[in-house]
C-alpha cells in the first residue's frame, strides 16, 4: 500500500473498529442499565451493589460480542491470556464506572433513580474510553502484538516470512560443502 493511501486506510480501519465496538457496547449498555434498574428498583438492592452486578452481566455478554464480532479478524494466540487480560481490564473498568456512582451516591447524597441513572451513564462513558483503549491494545491483538504496530496498520506491504529450506536444499548444500572440502 502506498504512503498516500495508508492514512485513509488506517483511519477507515479504526472507524470500523470503533463502530463494531460501539454496537457491542450499546448492547452491553442496555443490559447494564436494565439489570441495574431491575435490581435497584424491584429487588431494592443498594445502589453500588446493584451496579456491580449489572456491570458483571454486561461484561459477560460483551466478551462474546467483542471476540466473535468486533475483533473476530484478530488472531487468537492464547485464549487463557486473552480471557485473563479481558477480565483484568474489565475489572478496572468496573471500578472506574462504579467509582462515579459511589461518589455521587455516598459522597454527594444523590440517590434518586434519575441521579443514579445519570451517574451510571457518565461512569459507563468514562469506563468505555478506558476499555476501548485497553482491549485493542492488550487483549484483542494480532499475534500478541500491538494492533497499531503491525505492518498492515502501518501501511506497509505484508510479506509472508521466508519459508524454511526444504530437505533437498539442505542435502544439496551439504553435498556441495563436502565436495569443496575434498577438492580444496
Amino acid at each position: 500500500m502506498s504512503g498516500r493511501h495508508a492514512l485513509p486506510s488506517r483511519l477507515g480501519n479504526v472507524y470500523s473498529e470503533i463502530a463494531k465496538f460501539g454496537v457491542v457496547g450499546l448492547s452491553g449498555f442496555v443490559v447494564n442499565l436494565a439489570v441495574f434498574n431491575l435490581m435497584r428498583n424491584v429487588a431494592h438492592w443498594q445502589t453500588v451493589r446493584a451496579s456491580v452486578l449489572a456491570t458483571v452481566c454486561a461484561i459477560m455478554g460483551n466478551y462474546l460480542g467483542l471476540r466473535h464480532f468486533a475483533y473476530r479478524d484478530r488472531g487468537r494466540d492464547d485464549g487463557k491470556r486473552e480471557m485473563g487480560l479481558f477480565l483484568f481490564f474489565s475489572a478496572v473498568g468496573l471500578v472506574i464506572e462504579n467509582s462515579v456512582l459511589y461518589a455521587a451516591t455516598y459522597g454527594f447524597g444523590w440517590d434518586s433513580t434519575f441521579a443514579n441513572n445519570v451517574c451510571k451513564f457518565v461512569g459507563i462513558g468514562i469506563a468505555t474510553l478506558f476499555r476501548f483503549w485497553s482491549y485493542r491494545t492488550w487483549v484483542f491483538t494480532d499475534s500478541g502484538g500491538h494492533p497499531d504496530r503491525t505492518a498492515e496498520a502501518a501501511g506497509r506491504e505484508v510479506r509472508p516470512p521466508h519459508p524454511p529450506p526444504s530437505d533437498d536444499d539442505r542435502g544439496t548444500k551439504a553435498v556441495r560443502v563436502m565436495r569443496e572440502q575434498v577438492s580444496g
